[in-house]
């Protein structure tokens, strides 16, 4: 059995954002911002087994405030990711259960809700999702051990960059996967330690 790890699982535009200027309740992903992820809806098998992938070995989630925020009104009944879910936050809230998902809200800094969300998941991995501040800082941490980056086939101009203002941390990748699909390329890097 493999150790569990942490992987970022986020997906860009070509010009590097995670979502389109406007950002809103109403528009999640800024305005037409929502076309970044269109290939989790393309049909095509190799995009299904890309977005299959995030909860094939998951066994907990971390996200930030500001997308469960944006995300929990579209998430449904059920909580859309059937695991748990810890939210990195400074504002506390009581712990929310939508079905099989249940989040957790820590306001005790990244570590401790990493620390929390390994504990949940077990001998499965923890997939951080969401946003791309908080990549950033698990990155500028050293806390993940790989990146997934879905590319999306446009350019949305501005809005949310996913590496914008990393730091002076210099992070090696070692490619690991790059697979083309018809509606976004799916890249696999391993953080080199």
């Amino acid at each position: 059995m493999s150790t569990p790890q942490v992987f970022l699982e986020m997906t860009i535009s070509l010009d590097g954002f995670v979502a389109a200027s406007g950002v809103s309740l109403e528009h999640p992903l800024g305005v037409d911002g929502e076309r970044v992820h269109a290939w989790l809806e393309s049909g095509s098998d190799v995009d299904r087994a890309a977005a299959a992938a995030l909860f094939t070995n998951t066994g907990a989630v971390l996200i930030g405030r500001r997308t469960f925020d944006l995300g929990i009104g579209r998430w449904g009944d059920d909580g859309t990711f059937g695991r748990p879910c810890f939210v990195v936050t400074h504002r506390p809230a009581e712990r929310l259960v939508k079905g099989p998902t249940t989040f957790t809200f820590v306001t005790a800094g990244l570590e401790r809700a990493l620390a929390q969300a390994r504990e949940a998941a077990g001998d499965r991995d923890v997939c951080v999702m969401g946003g791309a501040g908080l990549a950033r800082q698990v990155l500028a941490a050293g806390l993940a051990d790989e990146l997934r980056i879905h590319v999306a086939p446009l350019l949305l101009g501005a809005g949310t960059r996913l590496f914008e203002d990393h730091g002076d941390a210099h992070v090696e990748l070692e490619r690991t996967s790059a697979v083309e699909g018809p509606a976004a390329t799916h890249l696999t890097y391993r953080v080199v330690r």
